[in-house]
């Protein structure tokens, strides 16, 4: 079964075109490292904006359930 599916599917490393790839340059451990920070200030960004959106979702929610408990 796993034959079938590996020659159904396209290649797993087929060769990318110059086009859909930037060519690769060679970091310093600086510049790596800085990239790095860079990433998770923005994935923190995200995933801080996404908790400030649950948070209002649960207050809509919880004065929901005070008027329910009320009636």
């Amino acid at each position: 079964m796993t034959a079938q599916k590996q020659s159904e599917g396209a290649a797993p490393f087929a060769p990318a075109t110059s086009a859909s790839r930037k060519p690769w340059k060679k970091k310093t451990p600086v510049q790596a490292v800085l990239d790095q920070i860079n990433r998770l200030h923005e994935g923190l960004a995200q995933k801080e904006e996404e908790l400030k959106q649950a948070k209002r979702q649960l207050q809509k929610l919880e004065e929901v359930k005070k008027v329910l408990e009320t009636t």
